[in-house]
Formats: C-alpha cells, structure tokens, sequence
C-alpha cells in the first residue's frame, strides 16, 4: 500500500489549462501551502503536514512535472518557476483560499521565492529551505567545489542527453541523492524511498525541465528582478545547511539581498531536514506564522 499523510484527503485540482495538480489537503484554521523538492513528492511533508493540521489548513501538492500531478511537455515556460507559482497561487485559490502561508524545500523553496516575489498580495508568510535563490545559486558555484552541483549543470544541458543518461538508470540517478543527501538510513523509510523512486523514475523529462528552466528563464527572471530592486514583502525564514562555509560565500547576506524582514538560520539535519528533524522544522515555521 502506498504511504500517505494520515488524515489527509487526495485532490487533483485544475491550475491551468490542461494542467491539473495532484494535492493532500488536511486540518482547518487559515491556510498553510508546503512544496516539496528533487526527487521526492508530497510526502517529504508527512510529519510537518501532520503537526500543522492541527490548527491549519495544509495543502500539500505535488509540483507540475513531480509525482501524481500533470506533467505538460516542455515549451519554454511550461517549468519556468513563474509558471509553477502561478500554480500554487491557482490551487489555494481552488481550495478557497487567496491568502496563504507558503513554505517549500528544494526545488519547491524556488517556486515559493519566485511566488513570493510575484504575487505579495497572496502570500503572508514564506519559509524556503535549503537553497539560495536562483540567481544567486549559479553566483556562488565556482571551481572545484562546484562539483557537488554536478546535476545542475547536466539538466542544463539542451533537450535530448540529460533525458536518455537519467532515463538509462533513473534509480541509479535518484537513489544517489537519496543517500547522499539523506545521511542517515532511517530518515526515508523504505515505502517512502520507493514512492520517491517511481514518481522520479516516470517524470524524467519533467524533472530535467524543472531544473533547464532554471539554468535560463529562472535566472532571467531573478536578474530582472534584481535590476528592479524588487525583494520579498512578506517575513521570510531561511533554513539552510552552512553551504556559506562550505563553499565560501555570506549565506545570510546573500538573503539580506532579497528579504528585510528576514530570519536566517543554520541547521545540523542535512538536506532532507523535514523528515530528518521535522520538530525543528515545525517549531520554526510556528515561530514564523506567528511574525
């Protein structure tokens, strides 16, 4: 049997047109939207879902091109982050929502940025874990240490071989991150990696999208927004790992550029820190709600 968010109801709601996403949808009280990253699904919220809908409305979708939700064919656009934020803003709006608290990781925390930035007047609260803005994230990789980037710069890559190498070994692929990022064994569970594996394994030309469009329209996008002087309106908390030390760059800095009302703090879980230590990840998206 497939593992769920207890409690949770399943929907898939239409975005846009000919685009459905694939959403659980728990617990009451004013909105909270939690986006997921590479490679897992929905389910990365589980624990934080859960904890939330005791006093929130959660709403956890897959993001176009992941998981159970539509997965449309490349066109340029179709998986630039100002797409699939226009998504999110449509599904709250589905669900009877125009307002919303936001929080993504990974991949997820780059549509919540770039959703943030276009449409303030939807978004009261932001959370993005463990990435820097797009722009910014090809700024700081350089030189050797760029290595652990190694996947940004194959998906950049123009249509055709990142598809048939991935394709070749998508559980080779997917799995590498799994361990590599996850650290410890316990933090996916076995039924949890599986459904990561299969929803990866069938979304190969999606997910390499995802991550083109943010070798090009992604950082278009952010530069035009930095010439503009634009910054997120909204409280805004970071979690991140110290990628600063590690590849020598002012995380939080970097931040302070696109956010005043900002929180940046440094956490010890690894990448995959909702599932590895979902009680920190809790406490401080509790904290920002109540900013």
């Amino acid at each position: 049997m497939a593992p769920t968010i207890p409690g949770f109801d399943h929907q898939r709601v239409p975005v846009a047109d000919g685009v459905e996403l694939h959403a659980a949808v728990g617990g009451s009280g004013s909105p909270v939207v939690l986006l997921h990253g590479f490679p897992q699904t929905h389910l990365m919220w589980r624990h934080v879902a859960a904890d939330l809908a005791a006093d929130h409305t959660v709403i956890v979708p897959d993001l176009r091109g992941y998981g159970a939700s539509d997965k449309p064919a490349e066109d340029g656009e179709a998986y630039a982050k100002r797409t699939m934020g226009a998504d999110v803003v449509a599904l709250a709006r589905a669900l009877g929502h125009e307002r919303f608290a936001l929080a993504g990781h990974d991949r997820g925390a780059l549509v919540a940025i770039r959703t943030g930035l276009d449409h303030p007047d939807h978004v009261t609260h932001l959370a993005s874990l463990d990435v820097l803005p797009t722009l910014d994230m090809w700024d700081v990789m350089h030189g050797r240490s760029a290595a652990v980037g190694f996947h940004l710069y194959l998906m950049a890559q123009p249509p055709g071989l990142p598809e048939r190498m991935i394709a070749a070994e998508p559980d080779a692929f997917f799995s590498f991150f799994l361990d590599a990022w996850g650290a410890d064994p316990g933090t996916i569970p076995a039924d949890v990696r599986e459904a990561y594996l299969e929803a990866s394994r069938n979304a190969v030309p999606s997910i390499v999208a995802d991550y083109r469009a943010s070798a090009g329209i992604d950082a278009e996008h952010d530069q035009a927004d930095r010439d503009a002087g634009r910054k997120l309106s909204m409280p805004v908390t970071v979690l991140q790992q110290d990628w600063g030390a590690a590849l020598g760059f002012d995380a939080e800095g970097i931040w302070k550029g696109w956010a005043d009302d900002l929180v940046h703090r440094t956490v010890a879980a690894g990448h995959f820190m909702a599932e590895a230590d979902p009680e920190r990840v809790i406490a401080e998206l509790r904290e920002l709600l109540e900013r």
